[in-house]
């Protein structure tokens, strides 16, 4: 078959979704039966749930940022750069490539996989002031950061400025805010000691959600553990509770208190990638509505799935659920919109997709844990090893695996190592500058540089 007659597969984005979309297609397609293309800006899958021990330093952001080029016998051509709009109509997507050049990528499949970006809200100060824990270049710069606090405190002659320096707020009592606060709490207890004029004392870390409980997916007794864990190392925990103003040396709480800090870290939440807005399409909160089989609605051609999609959970038969935007669904997902993308291709039938939930796990940093595989609640080691053993067996390479598995060998015999690499510039940089939130086309900007486009060809 001809190169120039081969059916387009485009898929965007490379996380959980994207990228074991692409590796399924790879492996059950031959070459001759369509071009695969993946649309990303970093030639890597994160594995986000381990981004928290790469803020502490447990884990080195090389260790959970897995090469999409290191095999050369993958054949799926990689674009780097960001789709900014897709014009659903004309079947061409636009891309704003890593030179800043804007480009039309054609396609006659088209798999959309772009993820989530931090939830945030219409509270003064929050993008300006605050951190956020979704992409590799957060977690390494909030580790830079919370250590040069200590250093900070440390040179400070102002007992003030070094008691703001010392006091951490976490927004967020989801998994990622939770861990994010258990591992970065461990890392300044664990420094503290390195620092003789410093008093241990002034250091507080201060989790808030303003949901009633902790992580509720839980349920009641390990979410209790969890808290109960959090407490005796000295994190505070206030719950219906969330962020009124931020400033850039102080945080005001709903409950009116103010909490002199440097550190603001916000994890309440995610919405789906803004290209989804580009669509014109139904959503449900902000998420694609698709059919079971991954597909959107009257357009042929065109799946999604992950954080992005609002994929109906039919192992809830009668709730009217959708999967939650957790990497065990868009892994399996994946799958299934490969397949069925094969399917399209080859007039076949297409699948419904199907999964029960296998559990949770949430890594609290060094032997605590709370874990629910299968219905079954377990806390402390047992747990801890239950969460390393999923994360371990989820990671997509050996080389991830030995990479990780070695740097959680040498943090339990050698502990914690506290050198700030120097990322952090002397312009801080805050939540607004990593996800590039601005960057997308509206609706009406889309349809204009396409039809520019076509008239210009």
């Amino acid at each position: 078959m001809n190169t120039v007659t081969r059916p387009r597969i485009l898929v965007v984005g490379a996380g959980f979704a994207g990228v074991g979309c692409v590796r399924r297609l790879e492996r059950r397609l031959a070459a001759h039966e369509a071009d695969v293309t993946l649309v990303t800006p970093f030639a890597y899958q994160l594995y986000l749930p381990l981004l928290p021990q790469v803020a502490s330093g447990v884990l080195t952001p090389q260790s959970i940022a897995l090469s999409l080029r290191r095999s050369k016998r993958y054949r799926t051509r990689i674009i780097p750069g960001g789709a900014i709009g897709v014009d659903l109509d004309a079947k061409v997507c636009v891309i704003r490539t890593i030179t800043d050049e804007i480009v039309n990528e054609r396609y006659d499949y088209i798999v959309l996989a772009p993820g989530s970006i931090t939830r945030t809200f219409d509270i003064p100060g929050l993008t300006d002031h605050a951190y956020g824990m979704k992409t590799l270049a957060e977690a390494a710069y909030i580790r830079d950061h919370v250590i040069a606090q200590l250093d900070l405190a440390d040179a400070s002659h102002d007992p003030d400025e070094r008691a703001a320096r010392l006091q951490f707020v976490v927004v967020g009592g989801g998994y990622a805010g939770t861990e994010t606060a258990a591992c970065l709490q461990q890392l300044t207890h664990n420094a503290v000691k390195r620092y003789p004029r410093l008093d241990p004392a002034l250091i507080k870390w201060h989790l808030i959600d303003i949901a009633p409980k902790l992580m509720p997916e839980l349920g009641d007794k390990l979410g209790r553990e969890a808290q109960e864990i959090l407490r005796r190392r000295g994190i505070e925990i206030s719950l219906g509770v969330s962020i009124a103003k931020a400033g850039a040396e102080e945080v005001t709480f709903t409950d009116g208190r103010v909490v002199p800090t440097r550190t603001l870290i916000w994890t309440a939440g995610v919405v789906a990638s803004p290209l989804i807005a580009t669509l014109g399409e139904e959503t449900i909160r902000g998420r694609l509505a698709v059919t079971p089989q991954l597909a959107l609605p009257g357009r042929d051609g065109v799946f999604a799935l992950g954080d992005a999609a609002a994929v109906p959970d039919l192992a809830k038969p009668g709730e009217d659920a959708v999967c939650p935007p957790t990497a065990q669904h868009a892994m399996r997902q994946a799958k299934v919109a490969a397949d069925n993308v094969i399917a399209s291709l080859r007039g076949g039938p297409v699948q419904p997709y199907e999964h029960r939930d296998l559990g949770l796990v949430v890594d609290l940093g060094g032997a605590d844990a709370v874990s629910k595989p299968l219905g079954v609640e377990l806390h402390g080691l047992p747990a801890q090893l239950v969460a390393r053993g999923y994360h371990w067996s989820a990671l997509r390479t050996n080389v991830a695996k030995t990479r990780v598995l070695t740097n959680w060998m040498l943090n339990a015999i050698a502990g914690d190592d506290f050198v700030r690499t120097g990322f952090q510039a002397r312009r801080p940089a805050k939540l607004k500058d990593f996800e590039y939130t601005d960057a997308y086309l509206t609706p009406e900007q889309l349809r204009e540089h396409v039809t520019g486009a076509e008239g210009r060809g």
